[in-house]
């Protein structure tokens, strides 16, 4: 559900030992009508998708010459995933592995003489960038996470999780160590996949020798507060003075019901000497993320949003001034909202990236000369095009190291040349299997909504896509409800993999997207069963239009609100879809209601509880539940057993509903996934299911 979600979590994957196990012809000929094929090119499919390398940037050497990578790759007959790490020269060359013990590593930094400390489970290593052995630092109980170094290397700062409070029996009841009960006095009982053990993640300081970590100071000593930020805060949510002298943490230091209902993280500081800490966005209530310091360590960068409980918020980047003691918000006056930044090496400028018109890019504000004069920042747009710049890994002379990706490209590494405005890739990972992968041409279109306004959408096509040929068209309905339907790659909700089986695609920048300006954005709430369907409604019935759009086969599918606008649809699309398929979707506000987690994102998006009348149309006229009499129409159910986001009722009522409707339906269940799909073998269960369900009824 919410705007974040889909930028992080679900395992790095790729599977080179599957094609022994199970050949892809057999496997493909189940899954797709007919083959195509582009100058003798195979077409996407879901084994060739979880082939790919996925690519994570890990970091820069200090002189802004070496780039640090992972590649995660998928073993199928272990159902897991192997990820190590590369070194290539950002100038060319042949990337050289770095690490090839199993599991997962993760750089932290990058030492003057080319040692990189990395973690590896749990632990931390050391291994010089030009190659040798590597050597083990720590053997901390337990290990270490969200590790960050003080400046001078004499200090770490880390997470790892407390006991606060007893909620399992086997806490609670030492003699009844076979027991498993959760007991509970107030909401955050669970969230996101699991239940509150009364565990919670605590930022600690420690001295640091060699690898010794001298004892550890807890900074949220018994308090049940989570930081990083639960469920998917990490690093980032840790920051160093440059002077050493201080580390910065965020934490939302609420409990219960006052937890669930507030987004009001804040930025703490602590001051290792005094061993004081000082709340440094005291007064501002939404969300404040991101802590950055500039070099000197005279200024202090964050993401603010301003409201609390509205997680979708536009996202500020706000400047505090050590010297004069004062706050500028420096995007106020942009018409936009931030994912994240970095600073220049020079301090002048902070560089940004932000969802605009269908994409992600660049961009750049200047910082003024003097905050007190309280002046309107310059913000410039530094790239454009039809690609997503995922994020911002550093900076060198030529330019930006960047992490991007299309409808088409899963992430990779480039440099972004500030004066030619290109895109010049460093890490080439997975071009030699795109290689073998016929194309799909991808178009931006515009349409008219039911109020006037021009609503875009992302178009794709199947491969050697004929015009005068009809073709079956699924319509995208994209969950958040507040996420950006840009170039983003997606291994599970892949479009070129929908097109490459025969189909067309059209994914709605529909209301309540961010990259349309803050209005744009804020129009979903409290409004779900409104514009942003009929949006959905006025983008498939313009594209019907075309001659090659096959009206008796028209789908529509998505997930989470996506799905929500599945159930929706199912009950008022009036006869053009002939096929559903909706995943982890809400049916039935009321209920959902009354068993999800981030009960914030319900109030600000619902308006409030189903009991107060003020918020009637919600769980009435925008209740999927309320229009199931005019279900008629096939319908495929996806539901986690893990989702506490959308919880289990939800789809298992939904699929009541329709088999005692007489509807032809399905339901595909999976108790050990969350509100994604995170295990490989299960990924091409439903990818199977997917493809198959649509087989049958379009």
């Amino acid at each position: 559900m919410r705007r974040n979600s889909i930028l992080a979590i679900a395992l790095l994957l790729s599977a080179s030992a599957f094609a022994q196990r199970a050949p892809e012809k057999i496997i493909n000929k189940s899954l797709i009508t007919h083959r195509m094929q582009s100058f003798g090119k195979e077409v996407m499919s879901p084994e060739r998708l979880w082939k790919l390398g996925r690519v994570s940037a890990e970091g820069l050497s200090p002189d802004g010459t070496q780039l640090i990578y992972g590649v995660s790759n998928y073993n199928f007959d272990e159902n897991k995933s192997e990820k190590n790490l590369f070194v290539v020269a950002l100038n060319g060359g042949t990337p050289l592995q770095f690490t090839s013990e199993a599991g997962g590593e993760s750089l932290l930094h990058i030492e003057d003489n080319g040692d990189a400390i990395y973690s590896y489970k749990g632990q931390l290593w050391r291994k010089n960038i030009k190659g040798g052995e590597a050597k083990q630092l720590t053997d901390v109980d337990g290990g270490l996470e969200n590790v960050k170094f003080s400046p001078d290397g004499k200090h770490i700062l880390f997470s790892k999780s407390v006991l606060v409070n007893k909620n399992h029996s086997v806490d609670k009841y030492a003699d009844l160590s076979k027991s498993n009960v959760y007991i509970y006095d107030d909401l955050d009982y669970r969230h996101w996949d699991s239940f509150n053990d009364g565990r919670f993640n605590h930022p600690f300081v420690a001295s640091y020798d060699q690898g010794k970590v001298n004892e550890a100071i807890d900074l949220l000593a018994e308090e049940p507060y989570y930081s990083p930020q639960a469920p998917f805060g990490g690093a980032e949510d840790f920051a160093w003075s440059p002077d050493g002298k201080s580390v910065l943490y965020v934490c939302k230091k609420k409990f219960g019901k006052d937890y669930a209902q507030s987004t009001n993280t804040d930025i703490y500081r602590y001051d290792l000497n005094s061993k004081r800490t000082t709340n440094l966005t005291e007064g501002m209530n939404g969300y404040d993320t991101n802590p950055m310091y500039n070099t000197d360590g005279g200024m202090l960068a964050w993401l603010s949003m301003k409201t609390d409980g509205y997680e979708a918020d536009k996202n500020d980047i706000v400047l505090w001034d050590a010297a004069a003691d004062i706050n500028l918000n420096l995007t106020a006056h942009w018409d936009g909202t931030i994912n994240s930044f970095t600073w220049s090496k020079d301090n002048r400028k902070i560089y940004f990236i932000a969802p605009v018109k269908g994409t992600v890019q660049l961009f750049e504000v200047a910082i003024p000369a003097n905050l007190k004069n309280r002046a309107l920042p310059k913000i410039q747009q530094l790239s454009e095009g039809q690609f997503d710049i995922t994020g911002i890994v550093g900076e060198t002379k030529e330019g930006l190291v960047v992490t991007s990706t299309t409808l088409t490209q899963a992430t990779e590494v480039y440099l972004y040349d500030l004066k030619s405005k290109k895109l010049n890739p460093i890490t080439k990972v997975n071009d030699e299997a795109y290689a073998q992968i016929a194309p799909t041409k991808v178009e931006g279109r515009f349409s008219k909504a039911s109020d006037g306004q021009d609503l875009f959408s992302w178009v794709i096509y199947p491969p050697d896509f004929d015009p005068t040929k009809k073709y079956p068209t699924l319509l995208f309905c994209q969950g958040g409800p507040q996420s950006a339907t840009t170039q983003s790659y997606s291994f599970r909700w892949n479009f070129q993999l929908m097109a490459s089986q025969g189909y067309i695609v059209i994914a709605p920048n529909r209301r309540g997207m961010p990259g349309w300006g803050v209005k744009w954005n804020e129009d979903i709430s409290e409004d779900w069963g409104g514009q942003s369907i009929r949006d959905y409604l006025s983008a498939i019935d313009d594209l019907a239009k075309e001659p090659y759009v096959d009206n008796e086969r028209i789908g529509a599918v998505g997930a989470s609100y996506g799905g929500y606008s599945v159930f929706m649809l199912a009950g008022v699309h009036e006869g053009r879809f002939k096929s559903f398929i909706s995943h982890c979707g809400l049916f039935d506000m009321t209920s959902w209601y009354g068993t999800t987690e981030e009960l914030f994102f319900a109030n600000h998006d619902l308006g409030g509880p189903y009991w107060d009348k003020a918020n009637e149309k919600t769980y009435t006229a925008f209740n999927p539940i309320n229009h199931v009499d005019k279900w008629d129409t096939p319908i495929l159910i996806f539901q986690g057993g893990k989702d506490y986001r959308v919880p289990i009722g939800q789809g298992l009522e939904a699929f009541q509903a329709a088999r005692l409707k007489d509807v032809k339906s399905r339901l595909v269940y999976l108790p050990e996934e969350n509100h994604w799909v995170l295990s490989g073998h299960n990924a091409q269960v439903w990818q199977r299911e997917f493809f198959g369900w649509l087989k049958e009824t379009l």
